[in-house]
């Protein structure tokens, strides 16, 4: 569970992109030695002390007019807005600047504990170059090294020191469901025809709904919250546009809920933005159902809905726990059948299994079907318990975690289907050698 939201701001070329990659421990943003390479928002999930947060990288921010600075500040802005802690990371090498001083007043203009990090700080001879970023009026400033991990230890303590206590659930014992999709496909529609009331603006301007938007309902003396998010645009349309955070958006709400409705549009299909979208979703381990609406839109025969369902499976394999949905929200039709379907899915997520009725399982599947040796080596699951629930973790205990090949995994999940009701749910099943526990 995101427990905070860290973003890293500053001008351009002082090593925002290389810290991210350093805390990340991996490359995930472009390091290139000219201003404005980073022009969209990057972001990664991390832990440290424990705590689970979400980091953002961002564009460099600055005063003078180049290229995509309109769009990377507006960008900048949206991400300060949506973290807990802002590191403003400044370059001590070339000392500071009216850039600095205009972001530093930014900073201050959004009320945000801000951890101010001079970059390139690489041996002790260049320590006495961060303080004249006292200047800024943001506190003690931190030296680092993001290429040599020099103080990236210090910057990620204070962040966590500073992120906002999480806050206290306030629907507990409530059924959350996310209603995620690319712009267009319903999604306000749809929350309106299950809540029963216009609370969402509806409107067929793609990106009308900018934010999350959470209703609270009751049906037959059970209470849901409806989670509508900003629809998610294809990647190649949003690198100089706003709505990239409606992605950073989405991802929260899907955090936030217990069940996520994937919404493609009937009327136009399957696109490939869809398997990005519904891809969240399921990286997340959440409960899944599959939305197929505007379903009034598409000329159909008595073979429709088993040809689509066929498309559906071909495309999302990814998905094929997921149970399959057919609605037209603008009409009200078989929007009914999602309640309970989302009630089901949230029961299958929850379940447990006794460790009992799980081995018997497990060790019928093994003695069925018995894993192929492998360098003259074979698998041996000596038992299994479920270690999770929402989301559901398997741990099998093995003689050697190597040896479980995809495909044999593939089998056991399958056999744990057809003997639970986990329709719905992704399953994660880890190998652990029997010996670490």
């Amino acid at each position: 569970m995101i427990e905070g939201v860290i973003a890293i701001v500053g001008r351009p070329n002082v090593g925002k992109s290389t810290l991210f990659n350093r805390i990340l421990e991996e490359r995930r943003a472009i390091i290139f030695d000219e201003p404005g390479v980073t022009r969209d928002r990057i972001y990664g999930d991390c832990t440290w002390l424990s705590k689970n947060y979400r980091l953002i990288d961002t564009g460099g921010i600055q005063l003078k007019d180049a290229a995509f600075q309109k769009e990377i500040n507006a960008q900048v802005e949206i991400a300060i807005d949506q973290a807990g802690v802002i590191i403003f990371l400044v370059d001590g090498v070339q000392g500071l600047t009216d850039d600095d001083r205009y972001i530093a007043k930014l900073l201050r203009k959004a009320d945000k504990p801000v951890v101010l990090a001079v970059n390139k700080i690489d041996d002790l001879s260049k320590l006495n170059d961060i303080y004249e970023f006292y200047a800024l009026g943001l506190g003690d400033p931190i030296a680092v090294s993001a290429s040599h991990s020099i103080g990236v230890g210090d910057v990620l303590d204070k962040c966590v020191e500073l992120l906002p206590d999480k806050k206290i659930d306030d629907y507990e014992g409530m059924i959350r469901f996310a209603i995620i999709g690319r712009p267009n496909v319903g999604k306000s529609s749809l929350t309106n025809a299950l809540v029963g009331e216009n609370r969402v603006i509806v409107s067929d301007i793609e990106g009308t709904t900018r934010d999350a938007i959470d209703t609270v309902f009751k049906v037959n003396g059970k209470q849901y919250v409806a989670i509508d998010t900003a629809g998610i645009r294809k990647r190649g349309k949003v690198i100089e546009n706003i709505e990239k955070y409606s992605v950073l958006r989405a991802k929260a709400a899907i955090d936030r809920a217990d069940v996520v409705l994937v919404v493609i549009d009937g009327e136009r299909g399957i696109i490939e933005q869809d398997k990005h979208v519904a891809g969240l979703a399921h990286e997340a381990l959440k409960g899944v159902i599959i939305v197929y609406n505007k379903w009034d839109l598409v000329k159909k025969d008595q073979n429709t809905m088993s040809e689509i369902t066929k498309k559906i499976r071909d495309e999302f394999q990814y998905l094929d726990y997921a149970p399959i949905a057919f609605t037209s929200a603008l009409e009200n039709k078989r929007v009914n059948t999602l309640l309970p379907l989302i009630e089901e899915v949230y029961e299958n997520v929850n379940r447990r299994i006794t460790t009992s009725v799980l081995n018997e399982v497990i060790m019928d599947a093994q003695m069925s079907n018995p894993p192929k040796t492998h360098n003259g080596k074979r698998l041996k699951i000596y038992y299994a318990s479920q270690v999770e629930s929402a989301p559901c973790v398997i741990a099998l205990f093995v003689n050697d975690p190597e040896l479980l090949h995809f495909s044999y995994k593939r089998y056991i999940e399958n056999k744990l289907r057809e003997a639970f009701a986990f329709e719905g749910v992704p399953i994660n099943i880890k190998a652990i050698k029997k010996e670490d526990r």
